[in-house]
């Protein structure tokens, strides 16, 4: 594979964005304040920040005790961001997220019309939505996120509301349990730009979390409780700092310079070579469709934001691909029972193009 690096067309343009990123600060700034809370997973810090950067959508991935929940409220505490979370369960309902409207009664006395409706919004209306154990819900409610995923907009009754700016929804799932869930579809999982696979942490982080977990304490009551006397143990999520680290209009400043991060013509020839590479695998049922192109390509730009880097390489296309492209993926029902994965098949073909 070429290696794509700055050449002398955007030379200028180079000297002007290095100027002005501050990716180095804004990325090291998260990370140490979730390093507060999270022991390690770095690498899904990372995940999370293209996906703001970018204005993708994310899906974590993981069995339970992975502390995915609390990665995600750890980075939206760190950014002055808006946040909202939905526990989705079978009996969750599309109006519990969008919204609904309700019927209202004019005020007495009042020169109101009577009754009327208004529109109540739900919990959508945020920067950043999580998503917790999205397949728990009827394949109905995980179409509700569809149109606010792609349009960034949700239809309540007549009323079509705009989503505030920016908007992402990290999703997270347990691979494992089966009992109780439906399957993501496949026009569902294609909205997300990105699927992150947690790993189990490393002994010496495990040391860390059970170390942490020591060191908590206590929680004091609430002082219209019996005066206060009362105490509870305190949880991770208690020992979240809620002052943020990074500002919104920096995140957006951030976002800009993304922008002007180059991708040379010879690092999207690979992108659509390695997507269109995926279609002719004899052992893949579905390939990737256009759009892990374009998101492979986009969060490439914000990865070499995060690095330093003005411009789109080849290491950024290689350590993306697992996340943007396997749940794009479909092994054939032969490959299968051969026991092969997803990741084999991909690991084969990004191998032929190096």
């Amino acid at each position: 594979m070429t290696q794509t690096t700055p050449g002398s067309t955007h030379g200028s343009h180079a000297a002007s964005l290095n100027g002005a990123i501050t990716s180095g600060s804004l990325a090291a700034r998260v990370r140490a304040r979730v390093a507060e809370t999270v022991v390690g997973q770095d690498d899904v810090v990372e995940s999370i920040l293209i996906a703001l950067l970018t204005g993708g959508h994310l899906l974590l991935q993981g069995v339970p005790g992975l502390a995915k929940t609390l990665l995600v409220n750890a980075v939206a505490r760190a950014i002055d961001l808006s946040f909202g979370r939905v526990q989705f369960t079978i009996d969750l309902l599309p109006a519990d997220i969008v919204g609904s409207e309700i019927l209202d009664e004019a005020p007495a006395g009042s020169h109101g019309v009577g009754r009327q409706f208004r529109v109540h919004k739900g919990p959508i209306f945020t920067n950043l939505l999580l998503a917790d154990e999205i397949n728990r819900a009827t394949p109905k409610v995980q179409s509700a996120l569809l149109e606010a995923m792609q349009e960034r907009r949700v239809t309540i009754g007549a009323h079509t509301l705009p989503l505030p700016t920016p908007f992402v929804v990290i999703a997270t799932q347990n691979p494992v349990e089966q009992a109780g869930t439906f399957e993501l579809p496949e026009a569902q999982l294609d909205r997300f730009m990105l699927c992150h696979r947690l790993q189990y942490p490393t002994k010496d982080q495990e040391v860390q979390v059970v170390e942490r977990s020591l060191r908590l304490g206590l929680k004091k009551g609430d002082a219209t409780d019996r005066g206060g006397a009362g105490a509870n143990p305190m949880s991770a999520f208690d020992a979240i700092r809620h002052e943020p680290v990074v500002r919104i209009d920096e995140l957006s400043q951030a976002m800009r310079e993304v922008q002007q991060v180059h991708v040379s013509e010879v690092f999207v020839q690979h992108v659509v070579d390695l997507v269109e590479r995926t279609r002719r695998h004899p052992d893949l049922d579905l390939g990737c469709s256009p759009r892990a192109g374009i998101a492979l390509t986009h969060a490439a730009r914000a990865r070499a934001f995060l690095h330093n880097r003005d411009y789109a390489a080849p290491e950024d296309l290689f350590a993306l691909a697992d996340s943007v492209m396997l749940h794009r993926m479909r092994l054939t029902y032969e490959a299968q029972a051969r026991g092969k994965t997803s990741a084999q098949a991909l690991r084969e073909i990004t191998d032929a193009l190096v």
